[in-house]
């Protein structure tokens, strides 16, 4: 039950990236396709976080009074049906208008699985599962820009999405048959306003809480800085092919994958808020080295090398800052987890304008919002979390 867990959750949690990543590459031609700039093109990024927000916001709501299949099973049902639609989007406008309903219906995938591993598990053995989930989860930064680079191989950014609505066509057909529902109706909760309210007062007045949210917001605003302005700089300033950029991408999102293996091996031995403070410290310095590479200057190395340890970072501090946040409320597993979810791509989602304002022609305006966003993750989670105790060591067994 474990592994299928895993096998299942895993795979809804690669939807979110998949959306991302594999349609990264096709930047430049949507902008030529479209005549738009750089900042229309990123635009359909940011309504695609703003979407996940709001979706995070109300499926996980949702599935703490309805159970946790029935909105999951819808979100996924509508994200196939809109990304059909985005293929056929006319214009930028439209491409982001649509992504933004295709980020609402993605929400429900990351939102429930980490709801549906708060419910099985506590304890230690809930980090685990959690360090496991987002090795996972890791996977889809460095599969989806190669698999969007060959796509762009033999057709246009307009397949892309036909081939994420075919994927979620299959998702949703393993979901409805393998996935069992995890939350009995005596553990739901009513769906009153005031209810609701309540639980979302308790959230957001909880300043450890909201030092795990923002602290991991940043670091993801961090990586999400990269990714809006990645294709053009690494195409237009540093010169790759997009298959060459796909590629350099890929390899610099394998960090993720191995920082998830590390946490993975030292989760049982190093208690979760140390993890979260290696995380959080990695991701500083590599943020002041992305600024000493655009001071002293340097090519594609001096550039990725620091970009690496941001994003390793990522890896590390994600999954500690969930579960420490998580364990706070397991009556309210589908509340905290959209709370958590919202709040980090609110803050990630703010990052592609940013960088998009600054340009394209220099790296500089990358560099800037990724080493403010990195070191101000450290400086909040000093700040906010101080005195909160974490999940203990012994270990926990499974529920």
């Amino acid at each position: 039950m474990r592994t299928r867990l895993l096998v299942l959750l895993g795979a809804l949690c690669l939807l979110g990236p998949l959306s991302i990543d594999t349609y990264l590459p096709a930047f430049p031609a949507v902008a030529e396709e479209f005549g738009a700039g750089p900042s229309q093109v990123q635009l359909s990024l940011t309504t695609f976080i703003v979407g996940m927000s709001i979706g995070q916001l109300v499926i996980g709501t949702l599935s703490d009074s309805l159970g946790r299949r029935r909105p999951l099973l819808f979100g996924v049902a509508l994200y196939a049906v809109v990304s059909l639609v985005c293929a056929v989007a006319p214009s930028a406008g439209a491409l982001a208008a649509l992504r933004l309903v295709q980020g609402f219906s993605v929400a429900s995938g990351f939102v429930v699985a980490l709801a549906i591993a708060r419910d099985r598990f506590e304890g230690l053995a809930m980090a685990r599962f959690m360090s496991l989930l987002l090795l996972t989860n890791g996977l889809g930064p460095v599969l989806a820009p190669v698999l969007g680079g060959q796509l762009l191989r033999f057709t246009t950014w307009r397949g892309t999405f036909v081939a994420l609505a075919l994927i979620a066509v299959v998702l949703f057909a393993v979901l409805a048959i393998a996935l069992p529902e995890t939350l009995p109706p005596d553990r739901r909760r009513p769906t009153a306003w005031w209810a609701t309210a309540r639980v979302f007062g308790a959230l957001l007045t909880d300043r450890a809480f909201l030092g795990y949210a923002l602290s991991s917001a940043l670091s993801l605003g961090a990586l999400f800085g990269y990714v809006a302005g990645a294709s053009f700089a690494l195409q237009g300033v540093f010169g790759l092919s997009p298959q060459q950029f796909s590629v350099v991408f890929g390899a610099n999102s394998v960090a993720i994958f191995i920082a998830g293996l590390l946490n993975t091996a030292l989760t049982g031995r190093v208690v979760p808020k140390a993890l979260l403070w290696l995380g959080l410290g990695m991701g500083a310095v590599g943020g002041l080295g992305l600024v000493a590479t655009g001071v002293f200057g340097g090519g594609l190395v001096a550039f990725l090398v620091p970009m690496f340890l941001v994003t390793t970072s990522v890896g590390v501090l994600t999954p500690n800052a969930a579960t420490l946040a998580m364990a706070r409320y397991a009556e309210s597993a589908g509340s905290a987890s959209a709370v958590l979810g919202v709040t980090r791509f609110v803050v990630a989602g703010s990052m592609a304008p940013l960088v998009g304002a600054g340009g394209s022609a220099s790296v500089v305006p990358m560099i800037v919002v990724i080493a403010g966003a990195s070191v101000s993750a450290l400086v909040v989670g000093l700040v906010l979390t101080r005195g909160d105790a974490g999940v203990p060591r012994e270990p926990v067994v499974s529920v």
